[in-house]
């Protein structure tokens, strides 16, 4: 054995010992505190019992020694190491990775109950009773309390202020939007966040100077039947112009500021003034029209917060700056109320050289990594325009599937030039958004080398335009694109392929796509937040070949395919829509669903879609009880004519997934899953030669089906995945369901019948 693994073993064997140790080393009279069990009485439902439960027990303190898959690791290496003197290797082990115990004296058993007992009359529970007690056993004890929640007081009214200043009759404008609402819980998060609610919509109709502190919310809890009354109030004493509403006055920009450098910014001497703007740029890095384009404040607009944080946003995306901040301040030379608005700019270095290795895993069970270098120019033309070349080169392996044994090797490159504004010819576009837009010009060359079987080019330009209306919503157009793929360097073992089956043909054909795309993409969990309820939504629209087919006439289903330049263009209108929903489940649990539905409609020059642009269901992201590729189209199944299996494409795709994922401890998830899906083609065996692919209406009896279980080591950077995955439908099967031929004892069974799959990230 090698030494490595001994010591590895050696270690891992201690650490398990000292784990059934742990309490041996506990002080005298001490016991180790295992945490707390809260459990509530008294509410009128069980999600309720549920969610109050959760909550109380994670306020309880301190917090018990963590556990990995049941054991106190952790305190196990602290334990084993204790006595390892602070500088050694085994003292900076214990440091680092172990955990001291939690021990019962540090429990304060009065001060918890005060804490339960005050989020419970947060939450409405003006009646609630906590009691607390501790268990011991030999060395360890937990602590236990009950909490008799009772009823849930509920608003019954609520009172705005009602005077004729400007400040009250705003605040009433936004009554409609407020979170106090009649025959709801009485909440105090919910109270907090009214406060916060009025004064951003303050903020939005120029009351810069105000804060919610200056909002008072009083209660009456004496009307009965667990009801309460609430009057919103402002304070008294507040400042005076905090009750104004502000207007910009002057609108200073210094484009190079340095935060190593004191300067002054209330002269402007230095500056150019363009267009109602103050701009400092000593080094003329910038042209003017480019922050003209960006600004969203200008002079005599009354302030808002809206403007304020998408111009800080815009600047900040524009990705040409390190450092982005502003400040207000009143503007003294004039009574009424006016701010002056200054922006600080450090600039990015103009050009920079980067480098990056890339973990990577592929729908198709692919998994490999990937090098790549790029030159980026920043401000290539001084108003913010980006160059970028880049160079990749890298390799994926497929340890399942049709692909295994044949690696794939890729290189390539790509040119992009990126403005960031739309760049439409006779005609000036403005967006309103807190983001800019982008026009990209995207020229790229790739090479996909498939070990032992064929090598394709592919040249690719697009022109086209990214932009955001918010964090959740982002469109992409690309009215021009072109994509050619060529075919290189096949070599025999796959043209003795070819001859065994003529469908494998279609990957190495010469394609040439000349169309536009469309996608647009909603996306609720964009912002990093965990709503109970969550929503995506990507939808791609492509049409390719319509003028070309248009002018030459062509028609391949009559025998009159038209090439250019020796090669047929692809005449195809495509739809692919992509739906998930998530429902949080409890604060480590959720159930995820997807549906994706895609649908490709050749005609003119083409009969099937393009291979590239064809849909496949199977492997780690799609089916994962099905090897990639493996599935339909429809009933037809592949002939196995050699240890090479087919591809499978389609022009037609249906997916549902459905996933419950639940945390095991620590960073460890668990994940149970169903998927089902298929693929199918617009014409029949006449023209593709495949018996049961086309579709028809008996599609939902054609779904292959499968179901399995994974890990999931999730620690926010990256996730780690792990999926089993078994068939219960097989369409192409005389009887599909198969359910009854599970043997998961039977080791032969399990080699033809289970697919693992790893992967980075979660399927969706």
């Amino acid at each position: 054995m090698k030494t490595g693994n001994f010591i590895i073993i050696v270690l891992a064997g201690c650490i398990i010992f000292a784990g059934c140790n742990n309490t041996r080393h506990i002080p005298a009279g001490d016991k180790l505190y295992t945490g707390a069990r809260v459990s509530v009485s008294g509410t009128s439902t069980v999600r309720e019992k549920k969610v109050l439960q959760e909550d109380l027990g994670g306020l309880t303190r301190p917090k018990p020694n963590s556990k990995f898959l049941g054991l106190r690791v952790k305190l196990s290496i602290y334990s084993l190491f204790r006595k390892s003197k602070d500088n050694s290797i085994f003292g900076k082990i214990r440091d680092k990775n172990g955990e001291p115990p939690v021990l019962l004296s540090e429990l304060d058993l009065d001060q918890n109950k005060l804490r339960l007992q005050n989020h419970l009359e947060n939450k409405g529970y003006f009646r609630a009773k906590v009691t607390g007690d501790t268990v011991v056993r030999r060395k360890k004890a937990r602590a236990t309390y009950q909490a008799e929640a009772g009823p849930q007081y509920k608003i019954a009214t609520v009172h705005f202020p009602d005077d004729s200043t400007e400040l009250v009759s705003t605040i009433r404008k936004s009554i409609d939007n407020t979170l106090l609402v009649p025959g709801k819980p009485f909440d105090i998060d919910v109270i907090r966040a009214e406060r916060v609610r009025i004064d951003a919509y303050l903020k939005e109709n120029g009351f810069y100077f105000f804060s919610p502190d200056f909002i008072l919310l009083k209660t009456d809890t004496t009307i009965g039947n667990h009801l309460v009354n609430m009057y919103v109030t402002i304070k008294a004493d507040i400042p005076a112009e905090a009750k104004q509403v502000y207007r910009i006055r002057n609108v200073q920009i210094y484009a190079g500021y340095s935060l190593n450098t004191a300067q002054i910014d209330t002269s402007r001497s230095e500056g150019e003034y363009y267009k109602g703007y103050y701009i400092i740029d000593r080094r003329n890095r910038f042209k003017p029209a480019l922050f003209a384009d960006i600004m969203k404040f200008e002079p005599g607009d009354v302030y808002n917060r809206t403007d304020h944080n998408f111009t800080l946003s815009r600047l900040a995306n524009l990705d040409v700056f390190k450092f982005v901040k502003n400040r207000f301040a009143i503007n003294s030379q004039t009574d009424s109320a006016y701010l002056d608005a200054f922006y600080y700019l450090t600039p990015l270095p103009k050009k920079s050289l980067s480098a990056e290795v890339t973990t990577i895993t592929r729908s198709n069970n692919l998994n490999g990594s990937v090098f790549s270098l790029k030159w980026k120019n920043r401000n290539t033309f001084r108003k913010g325009e980006q160059l970028s070349v880049g160079l990749y080169t890298g390799s994926d392996v497929q340890f399942s599937g049709a692909l295994k044994g044949h690696n794939v090797l890729r290189y390539g490159g790509e040119i992009n030039f990126a403005i960031p504004r739309f760049f439409v010819p006779f005609k000036k576009f403005k967006s309103n958004s807190g983001y800019l837009p982008r026009t990209n010009i995207v020229v790229g060359y790739d090479v996909m080398n498939r070990t032992k079987l064929y090598t394709l080019n592919s040249f690719r330009f697009g022109y086209g335009y990214l932009w955001k209306e918010s964090v959740q919503k982002q469109h992409e157009l690309y009215p021009f694109s072109v994509n050619y793929v060529r075919p290189m360097n096949v070599t025999e073992a796959y043209h003795l392929l070819i001859r065994q089956d003529t469908l494998l043909a279609q990957a190495i054909r010469k394609q040439f796509i000349l169309g536009s795309t469309y996608q647009y993409n909603y996306n609720q969990l964009a912002n990093g937040l965990r709503p109970e309820n969550a929503y995506y939504f990507n939808a791609l629209f492509e049409i390719s070949g319509n003028i070309a087919g248009l002018i030459s006439g062509a028609n391949a289903k009559a025998g009159k395919e038209v090439t250019i330049q020796g090669v047929p263009f692809a005449q195809f209108a495509k739809i692919e829509l992509d739906g998930r929903y998530y429902r949080r489940l409890g604060l480590y649990s959720t159930w995820a669903n997807r549906i994706i539905a895609g649908v490709g409609i050749p005609y003119g020059n083409s009969v099937q879609l393009p291979f590239i642009k064809q849909f496949f269901v199977g492997g780690n992201n799609s089916l994962r009880g099905f090897r990639s590729r493996s599935v339909g189209p429809g009933t037809y199944k592949y002939p196995v004519t050699s240890n090479f299996l087919g591809e499978e494409t389609g022009d037609i795709k249906l997916e549902l997934n459905t996933e419950y994922r639940f945390r095991i401890t620590g960073p460890l998830y668990g994940a149970l899953f169903i998927d089902a899906g298929n693929i199918w083609l617009v014409n029949d065996s006449n023209y593709t030669h495949k018996p049961g692919a086309q579709f028809t209406s008996k599609f939902l009896s054609q779904l292959a089906v499968d179901a399995g279980a994974g890990l999931r080591f999730d620690i926010t950077l990256f996730v780690i995945r792990f999926d089993v995955a078994f068939a219960l439908r097989k369409p192409w099967e005389q009887n599909p369901w198969v359910m009854n031929q599970i043997r998961m004892l039977d080791g032969h069974w399990r080699r033809e019948n289970v697919i693992y799959n790893l992967g980075i990230g979660y399927p969706f």
